[in-house]
């Protein structure tokens, strides 16, 4: 009897493992922030990473990724926040982020710092606030209840959004007189 207790148990637990998800906590602007495990394509250190003139604040530049040229964004300037100062902690998250059906583009992130990585129980994940937060609701997938606080968990395809990212940059260069401006308007119509 002590084994089928014991199997069933077993068998709890594992139930309970499957209900787990696990994110990357690091930190962006001094907030705590998360991304889904499974988003995460490498963790590096920074090396060099060369400036792209006439780029938004939050285009940090590009990286040489073994002989890939890899976009870096500063996810604090892209949060609304001031540009991150590198750091002895800081590093590139490198994700995939989605911008077609079936096509995916490999972008850096540069954040303040990585902590851990979490497993948070989905009873314990949240739908997003409507109002009332710091970042766009927009780029919050749902929040993260860990013990008495929450983590903002943020999706990365929203925060990293090819399409938004370049639709910007064009409204930029409009603004700043550095294209055609009707060939800018009609590209954004």
């Amino acid at each position: 009897m002590n084994e089928l207790i014991h199997k069933k148990d077993n068998k709890t637990e594992l139930v309970a493992q499957d209900q787990l998800r696990q994110y990357l906590t690091f930190q962006a602007g001094n907030e705590n922030l998360a991304i889904s495990i499974l988003d995460v394509k490498e963790i590096i250190e920074i090396n060099t990473i060369t400036d792209v003139p006439m780029t938004p604040d939050y285009i940090r530049g590009v990286i040489n990724l073994r002989g890939n040229v890899v976009p870096v964004i500063d996810l604090s300037a892209r949060l609304g926040r001031t540009r991150s100062e590198i750091t002895k902690r800081s590093c590139i998250v490198l994700v995939q982020v989605e911008y077609n059906d079936d096509d995916a583009q490999l972008l850096g992130m540069l954040v303040d710092a990585v902590d851990e990585i979490l497993e948070i129980p989905e009873v314990n994940i949240m739908p997003p606030p409507d109002f009332g937060a710091d970042i766009r609701t927009d780029f919050i997938q749902s929040m993260g209840r860990v013990g008495d606080e929450f983590i903002i968990l943020l999706n990365i395809n929203r925060v990293l959004s090819i399409k938004e990212l370049s639709q910007l940059k064009q409204v930029a260069d409009y603004e700043s007189g550095n294209v055609n401006k009707e060939a800018s308007f009609a590209a954004l119509n």
